[in-house]
């Protein structure tokens, strides 16, 4: 019986848990790579919105070129119709066309998307940053582009 508990004392001391100094060294190694690294993500996530939301900004201007193409201009069809995208100012409702892009599940639960100022002859498509991309994302704030093209701001690498 002697043999059986050294044996078995011999055993258990070989199986002792990690220490609490331990657990903590591995608790805040792991807490600075966190802090390192959750900036960079959330300036991913940013970045990765703002891009989805360049992208619908064009889908839209490129709508209205096509609408310019079928009706040779901007804000009317051929019929005297209002153009179903332009809206959403503050003196008109929202308008009856969403692209798909600009729906919830894409770009507009963190942009707002307007084509706005549409004239026989020109156009301005914006997409304005809201909830947490608003605050995120302040060097930016509103992407812009008009019927020549031309895309605001021009500057900060938004773009």
């Amino acid at each position: 019986m002697n043999i059986h508990a050294k044996t078995v004392t011999s055993l258990h001391r070989g199986l002792t848990g990690f220490s609490l100094i331990e657990l903590m060294i591995v608790v805040a190694a792991i807490s600075i790579i966190a802090a390192i690294g959750y900036p960079s993500y959330i300036n991913s996530v940013v970045k990765t919105k703002r891009a989805a939301a360049e992208g619908c900004v064009s889908q839209y201007a490129g709508y209205m070129e096509r609408f310019y193409t079928q009706n040779l201009r901007y804000d009317k069809d051929t019929a005297g119709g209002n153009n179903p995208v332009v809206g959403k100012t503050n003196d008109n409702p929202p308008p009856p066309l969403v692209l798909d892009c600009a729906g919830p599940q894409n770009s507009g639960a963190d942009y707002d998307f307007s084509v706005a100022a549409a004239t026989p002859s020109t156009f301005t498509v914006t997409a304005t940053p809201k909830g947490s991309q608003l605050s995120r994302d302040s060097s930016c704030a509103a992407l812009s582009i008009n019927q020549a093209g031309t895309k605001l701001p021009a500057t900060g690498g938004c773009w």
